[in-house]
């Protein structure tokens, strides 16, 4: 993994927030504007206000929500890996970390914070990702490196892990109650790709059906998936 460190421009961390909620947005402000040491330089509310904003705002370092109404978080953070590699990236979801806290580390991102703790750990999470670390909670620490070292006959601890990114963005979004046309819409994809998806994923969950697919990802909406 590439070690990155901030390398500070007037001793301030510059930030931009990418966050589809105003009032979350306003409220990661209002916390970091206190800290002498750090910038909040911008604000975007999707992917695409983000990756328009970050050649004029010069950011570097982006705090990143999973959910977006257009684009998605993972998407997001491995476009910026790419485009922008000196950029540092961290993750504020509601999403349990265990679900997504090794696919947005493996995307590029540097670490993640659920926003029930964001307020115990965000300013501690910003300094030590700018410090060049990776900031994680010690179980999913302890998780990723568990399975570095199990076999390859065991290298998913559930199900779910088995899927891509993709499939489980569209997973999830079955779990909402989304339709397949909203989804192919809202993905920028086919009706086709997405059943392709559908089928790839009946396959890694042991499903055969449509219906079992629904009422699988349902369940797991709302027992997981909402957290």
């Amino acid at each position: 993994m590439l070690y990155i460190k901030i390398n500070y421009v007037n001793n301030k961390i510059k930030i931009l927030i990418v966050d589809d909620h105003p009032i979350v947005r306003q409220g990661i402000i209002y916390l970091l504007e206190k800290e002498k040491d750090i910038q909040v330089c911008g604000e975007a509310e999707d992917a695409l206000e983000a990756l328009a904003a970050i050649p004029r705002l010069k950011p570097n370092l982006i705090i990143i929500d999973i959910s977006l109404p257009i684009g998605n978080g993972l998407e997001l953070i491995k476009n910026i890996s790419t485009l922008y590699p000196q950029i540092i990236m961290l993750v504020l979801s509601m999403h349990d970390e265990s679900l997504y806290a090794e696919r947005v580390v493996r995307a590029g991102a540097k670490g993640y914070i659920m926003k029930s703790e964001a307020t115990d750990k965000l300013i501690t999470a910003i300094r030590r990702v700018a410090d060049g670390e990776i900031f994680l909670s010690k179980d999913i620490k302890e998780r990723i490196f568990t399975k570095v070292l199990q076999s390859s006959t065991k290298p998913y601890s559930s199900s779910i892990d088995l899927l891509s990114d993709r499939e489980l963005q569209i997973f999830q979004m079955v779990g909402e109650g989304i339709k397949t046309r909203t989804i192919a819409n809202n993905l920028n994809l086919s009706i086709s790709t997405v059943n392709t998806h559908y089928t790839h994923i009946k396959k890694k969950l042991g499903l055969t059906s449509n219906n079992e697919l629904i009422q699988y990802a349902v369940n797991w909406f709302l027992s997981e998936g909402k957290k």
